[in-house]
This record gives structure tokens, sequence and C-alpha cells, in this order.
């Protein structure tokens, strides 16, 4: 433990720069960008906005990582986005036009950039780190400035606590899954097969929120889920032709 712990000092001072960017993007900012666009804006919008990361990371990836679009993988991102989008909109596709444009729109937008630019940045995270070591580095760096904003925001750890206190349960399920799980699962993703295809597996969300409906709430199961199912699946499938990304 202890020279697990010496290792990673020493890492992040040799890469402190690199470190403490993915901390600010992935940790800091993106859920509290995305937490204070969610209370201004319709869960509609957000998920509308959240499709396009894929896309967000495959142009980030052509610019910084100088990786070739190839047509196969952009063709397959656009039958994912669509069938995301039909998804979505219930099949109702004249409900674009309904859709009003609003602050919290500009903050969930910024937090879909800033998760792209930290999944194609992972690239050059140092690798003598395994992933729960760097995982553990970020987190503790991104803890610091995410104090620095809590405070700055005006909340009290005092109403905080009690707030903790009544809802332990999803707070819970909250540090575990999407905090930890999710995080160790898309840094392997990445790892595995590159940030590109990683990045469109997020268009399986909203399928899996609806199929989760479906079995805990209750909910009814359409046609829309089945034809956003498949244009989804499709996308995903033409987008495994590409090759890897090299390491």
């Amino acid at each position: 433990m202890v020279k697990n712990f010496s290792k990673i000092i020493q890492t992040l001072k040799s890469n402190f720069l690199i470190l403490s960017a993915l901390a600010l993007l992935g940790i800091t900012c993106f859920n509290t960008l995305l937490y204070v666009g969610l209370h201004y804006t319709a869960a509609t919008n957000a998920l509308l906005i959240n499709s396009f990361v894929p896309i967000l990371i495959l142009v980030l990836s052509y610019f910084i990582l100088k990786i070739k679009i190839k047509l196969i993988q952009f063709s397959g991102i656009v039958l994912s986005t669509c069938g995301v989008i039909f998804l979505i909109l219930r099949g109702e596709l004249s409900t674009l036009t309904h859709l009003e444009l609003n602050y919290g729109d500009i903050w969930v937008l910024s937090s879909s950039l800033t998760w792209a630019f930290y999944s194609v940045l992972l690239k050059f995270k140092p690798k003598n780190l395994n992933d729960f070591e760097f995982f553990t580095t970020i987190v503790y760096i991104g803890l610091f400035w995410l104090v620095i904003a809590y405070t700055l925001m005006g909340y009290s750890i005092s109403e905080d606590i009690v707030l903790v206190q009544k809802h332990y349960a999803p707070i819970l399920y909250v540090a575990i899954f999407p905090s930890f799980v999710s995080y160790y699962f898309w840094h392997q993703g990445i790892h595995k097969i590159g940030a590109n295809k990683t990045g469109q597996f997020t268009h399986l969300m909203p399928l899996f929120g609806s199929f989760l409906a479906y079995l805990f709430l209750g909910e009814k199961l359409h046609l829309y889920h089945i034809i956003g199912a498949i244009f989804i699946g499709i996308g995903i499938y033409l987008s495994l032709f590409t090759k890897k990304e090299k390491a």
C-alpha cells in the first residue's frame, strides 16, 4: 500500500498537468456542469444534447490524436444517433419543432464537450498507473476543486448531511455505480477499443433506461423503442469494423 502511494505521488509530480486536466474535466467539471444544467432544462433537451457525445469524441480524436474518420464509422455513429433521437422523441419527430433552447442547455452542452475532451485526453494518462491508481489520483485532485466550487456556490455542509441521512440509499447508489463502477468500465473500454468506439456506447443509455423502466416501473414498451434499438444496434455494429486506435 505504501509502495503504491509512493508511486502515485511520484507520478503526480512528473505528470501534474495532464492529471490535473483530466481531474478537472472528468471529476470536477463534467458532473457539476451536467447537474447544474438539469436544473434549468428539460430532460429531453439534455438527452438529445448528450446523444452527440460520440460525434464530439470522433471530431476531437481527429484534431487532437490525428485519428482519421472512416466512412463506415461515421455512418454507424449517424445511424445510432438517429436511433437515440427517435427513441427520446418517442417516434414523434415533429417534437423537434417544439423544443425550446434555454440557459440550461448551454451547461449540458458544456458537460458533454467536457466529457468528450476527457475521453480523448485519456490517451495521455501515465502508463505506469493502473486504472484504480489513476482513478484514485484524479478523484483526489478533482475533489479539491469540487470543494472550492461547492463553497463558492453557497452550499451548507450541515444541511447536506441531513439530506444524505434522509436519502442515503439513492446517494449510496450514485456514489458506487455512476461515480465509481461506470468510470472503471469506461476506462477499460477506452483502453481496449479506443475512445471513438467506446463513446458510441453512450447511445445505449436511453435504451437501457427504457428497458429498466419497463422492468421496474411498469412502463410499456412501444414500437419506437424497437425502431430506436435497431438503429442504435446497427450503428454500434458498424463501428466495430474500424480498427482499434494504437495505444
